[in-house]
């Protein structure tokens, strides 16, 4: 069984998230997301309230709320850590017969060498990369990376929509509408989108 392992802030999760998964599951036996703690960001809703947000995503993929239904994601918050490495020991322990590949956004090939224990990432898995409109390959980082192991570029592009985009504009068409009702519901990021106004106007 090949098995995608996708990691992901989820911050909030966004229509380009979607897009990943549903590009993942045609292309994987299997495919398995969490909530991320990146040590790299900060200033995030909690991982509670993001696992939540992933998992109604997850909900609408599986029953075809969206298109055509995906059985094969599963939203995985026992998977979730700090540490990448941890995240794909433990999938290791629950699929032990499986061939697994990291899946991570083109933006990430140039910290991954940095990440904790990164060589040996690329040792017990196959990297996959999803290019992202306005995040070019970085060219050195990727040769670094072929060095360790596998390191693929997929053949498909994410949309230009981001969490980060959702964050500072407010914009409900970034997101699904499960998500955008969460949202609501526990008026989340309204404070994040008027500091990103007020920081606009002071610069």
């Amino acid at each position: 069984m090949n098995i995608a392992l996708f990691g992901t802030s989820a911050d909030p999760p966004s229509v380009g998230h979607r897009a990943v998964i549903r590009w993942l599951a045609d292309h994987f036996d299997r495919v398995a997301i969490w909530a991320s703690d990146n040590p790299f960001k900060l200033d995030r809703t909690p991982l509670e309230q993001r696992t939540e947000m992933l998992a109604l995503m997850v909900e609408t993929l599986r029953s075809g709320q969206d298109g055509s239904p995906c059985h094969n994601v599963e939203c995985r918050a026992d998977l979730s850590h700090m540490r990448s490495i941890i995240s794909v020991q433990r999938a290791k322990a629950l699929w032990p017969e499986a061939e697994f590949t990291f899946a991570i956004g083109s933006d990430l090939i140039a910290q991954l060498p940095s990440w904790h224990r990164s060589a040996d990432l690329l040792r017990e898995c196959n990297v996959i990369a999803i290019p992202r409109p306005g995040y070019p390959i970085d060219l050195d980082a990727l040769a670094t990376l072929r060095s360790w192991g596998t390191v693929t570029i997929a053949d498909v592009e994410g949309p230009a929509i981001s969490s980060s985009v959702y964050r500072q504009t407010l914009n409900s068409e970034a997101i699904p509408a499960p998500i955008a009702a969460y949202i609501a519901r526990r008026n989340l990021y309204h404070s994040s989108a008027s500091s990103s106004v007020g920081s606009a106007i002071s610069h």
